[in-house]
């Protein structure tokens, strides 16, 4: 229903703008053709006419409309601040306004003889910063920020990075009509809607360079975020509350939950578009087509034992001597092992404690050779062993985090056998990924697709496996399933700034004055992470290339006013 309002809107205001073209004297058909309407009302506001290709972006053509609206009402003389508040706000109605009432005569500008400081100093660069940024963000470059360890310690928590859109193919805006640089919450808010629904488009993609690789890091929108509860969606899914607590629990907004030793108050339930799920960032471990399977903590695809990512860490059980040894914050720190990621697992007498810590395999073998250290055995979830927060999520595939497959990846154009019996597997993208919204249901023996029965679904898109480098502390594939292509949003590729948490850190991380003279190992800030570009082999360090760049510009800028001193002074 909004996206009619809209176009009815937008009608409205082409009407209202062949009226105005009459009215200032040019051809009235040019107010009809869309996109070039408004590279010709440029001239009637004496404004760069390339504005007009700005109409092209969804999302920032409705701020463009406004601006518009603005100079428009000003060029008819229409410039008190109700005037010009109402004409930026609803552009659409105030062309028709202007065009069809004929007491409103249009004069232009040129007798505004000077233009106001706070609009030539304030409003328009604003507004183009405002611009040019939301076009770069959501067609080229994003920053984020790794705010989990999933992916520890290839991207780590406190990097800050740019993510390119490009290499896939920029997605178009699905709700356009939202907060600037917000993503789906008001900042300062926790829980505040940044965007309307009154305007979706449908799922479009720019032509993209490259398609998907295995072995890639790629950010995505979480899937499983279709659905979340307000003040519990940065805990857990949604739907993994509701395997625990049940549909009524989920349901009933004064059902409190704990949560990591908090007790949380159950929220408001609310649905988000695809664009405004939260944004994750996993290894795309298996690419559509692929047999994965996992045997004994190693990745299998299509039968191809897969190499382990270099930092991937593994929860490892530590039997240490405690007496002998004291494991403290300072230990933990001393190894890079992060405090929340580190427990008692339990005792063996009086003087022997068995410690949980996760780390990579090096980290490992170095605490192995500590004195004290009885045995270091990394921790394998044997086959058979099933797990209910893992996908499928029924007893029929007992699957874990170490044990897991096989299962092929749906591929664009590939048919596959349903029956009650692996529709678990592939329930949530026939009713919510693969075609819109739809309704799966069993009846004895029939898979019913929207009431009808089904033996064979035919895909209409891809579909990915993400895996975080984090094996046994990540919230990835294994948890939620697979990733529809229409979610993948792009590729990082340029760290600029790190810093450690104090929750995972609290020893080296705390300080950040005191960090400015430490290293990487004894400070805050990680010092070789910065300016970084994200090769296929890990970071790759660009701090010499930026310096060179950054002193090359300064020494121009420096040249260039110089030489302007001179010419001045020669004249």
């Amino acid at each position: 229903m909004g996206n009619i309002i809209f176009l009815i809107l937008v009608l409205i205001s082409f009407a209202g703008l062949y009226k105005i073209f009459e009215k200032a004297g040019l051809p009235a058909w040019k107010a009809l053709i869309p996109v070039y309407n408004f590279w010709v009302l440029g001239s009637i506001i004496n404004r760069p006419k390339w504005w007009g290709l700005i109409m092209i972006v969804p999302g920032v053509n409705l701020i463009m409309y406004g601006v518009y609206g603005f100079h428009v009402a000003r060029a008819f003389k229409k410039r008190m601040n109700n005037d010009l508040i109402y004409a930026s706000l609803m552009p659409y109605l105030y062309f028709a306004y202007l065009g069809f009432n004929k007491d409103i005569k249009y004069f232009g500008v040129s007798d505004i003889k000077s233009e106001s400081s706070f609009i030539k100093n304030w409003a328009d660069p604003i507004i183009f910063a405002v611009v040019a940024a939301s076009i770069i963000r959501g067609f080229f470059f994003e920053a984020f920020t790794i705010p989990t360890s999933s992916l520890e310690k290839s991207l780590m928590v406190g990097d800050f990075l740019f993510v390119n859109k490009v290499c896939y193919g920029a997605k178009v805006p699905q709700t356009p009509m939202a907060f600037p640089f917000a993503h789906h919450t008001l900042p300062f808010t926790t829980g505040t809607q940044s965007y309307l629904e009154w305007i979706k488009l449908p799922y479009m993609r720019l032509p993209g360079y490259s398609k998907p690789k295995n072995g890639e890091i790629i950010v995505f929108n979480y899937p499983d975020g279709d659905t979340v509860t307000i003040g519990t969606q940065q805990f857990t899914s949604y739907y993994e509350m509701v395997r625990q607590y049940g549909y009524q629990n989920m349901n009933n907004p004064n059902f409190t939950i704990e949560l990591g030793g908090m007790v949380i108050k159950n929220g408001k339930k609310v649905g988000r578009p695809v664009d405004k799920r939260e944004h994750y960032v996993k290894r795309c471990v298996g690419i559509a087509g692929d047999k994965i399977e996992i045997k004994d903590g190693e990745i299998y695809i299509n039968d191809t034992k897969q190499e382990m990512p270099e930092h991937a860490q593994h929860f490892y059980d530590v039997t240490v001597l405690n007496k002998q040894l004291q494991i403290d914050e300072d230990f933990l720190d001393k190894h890079d092992i992060y405090v929340t990621e580190a427990y008692v697992k339990g005792y063996l007498g009086e003087d022997t404690t068995v410690y949980s810590f996760n780390m990579p395999a090096d980290v490992a073998e170095q605490i192995k050779n500590t004195p004290y250290v009885v045995n270091v055995k990394k921790r394998i979830d044997p086959k058979g062993l099933y797990s209910e927060s893992i996908f499928p999520h029924n007893p029929r595939y007992p699957w874990n985090n170490d044990n897991f497959g096989p299962f092929t990846l749906p591929k664009e154009g590939m048919t596959v056998a349903i029956d009650t019996g692996n529709i678990c597997l592939y329930e949530k993208m026939l009713s919510t990924y693969d075609d819109g919204i739809h309704a799966i249901t069993k009846s004895g023996a029939q898979v019913l697709y929207d009431g009808k029965p089904i033996t064979s679904y035919t895909f209409k898109q891809g579909y990915y496996w993400m895996m975080g480098d984090n094996r046994h502390n990540s919230a990835d594939s294994r948890s939620w399933g697979v990733v529809p292509f229409d979610h993948i949003v792009g590729r990082p590729v340029f760290v600029w700034f790190s810093m450690k948490d104090p929750k995972n850190n609290p020893v080296s991380g705390k300080s950040i004055i005191g960090s400015l003279t430490k290293n990487s190992h004894d400070g805050k800030f990680r010092w070789e992470r910065f300016m970084c570009y994200v090769g296929e082999e890990g970071l790759v360090s660009w701090k010499i290339p930026v310096a060179i760049i950054a002193l090359l510009g300064f020494g121009y800028n420096f040249w260039s006013k110089r030489k302007d001193k001179k010419k001045k002074v020669k004249k």
